[in-house]
């Protein structure tokens, strides 16, 4: 679902930085990951990452901005290759969950890490999660909208779960089961 980034020599500082960290970030963790490590792995030197990020907090954000960006252009792209969520919605996180660097949620790991260190994070993360409820949203007709809180709890429990380690073919299997409830009987 998530085109993989490439890191490309030939990019601005900026972007080989911003791609690094992630990387960096989402495999790693935020805190685990350095801006040394990140200013060597980029190519940069510690002026350059300076100047394009005066702190770690601005990578961070940045960091967050592009994942959203990203990770929302895939997700709709995926949601609209079938016609009824009960489909759209578990064949999308299918596709992200069997790619080789699934590591969660970006968000919801940030969210794990940073706490409230970074007010502004929170707000991005909370911008995230909204936009993923209001894409579902768009699947559903009007009778069904009233279910979009259940079906966002249901798929963020079906990430934490595969990024758990619990077996992605069974999650999406009970994914689809519960959706198919949710939305057949207006439970």
């Amino acid at each position: 679902m998530l085109a993989p980034l490439i890191f490309d020599p030939q990019a601005s500082a900026r972007d080989r930085i911003l791609n690094t960290a992630q990387r960096l970030f989402y495999q790693q963790g935020i805190r685990a990951t350095g801006i040394d490590k990140v200013i060597a792995e980029a190519g940069v030197t510690k002026v350059t990452f300076y100047r394009h990020f005066p702190a770690k907090n601005a990578l961070i954000l940045a960091f967050l901005q592009q994942r959203h960006q990203r990770w929302m252009s895939a997700f709709s792209t995926a949601l609209a290759q079938q016609p009824e969520l009960v489909d759209a919605l578990p064949d999308a996180l299918l596709s992200w969950f069997n790619e080789a660097d699934f590591r969660g949620c970006a968000f919801i790991n940030s969210a794990a890490e940073l706490g409230d260190s970074l007010p502004e994070a929170n707000v991005l993360i909370i911008g995230h999660k909204r936009e993923m409820a209001a894409a579902i949203g768009q699947k559903l007709s009007a009778e069904q909208r009233d279910k979009i809180g259940q079906i966002v709890l249901l798929v963020e429990g079906a990430i934490v779960q595969v990024q758990l380690g619990e077996s992605v073919l069974d999650t999406i299997g009970m994914l689809r089961a519960a959706l198919s409830t949710l939305l057949k009987t207006g439970a």
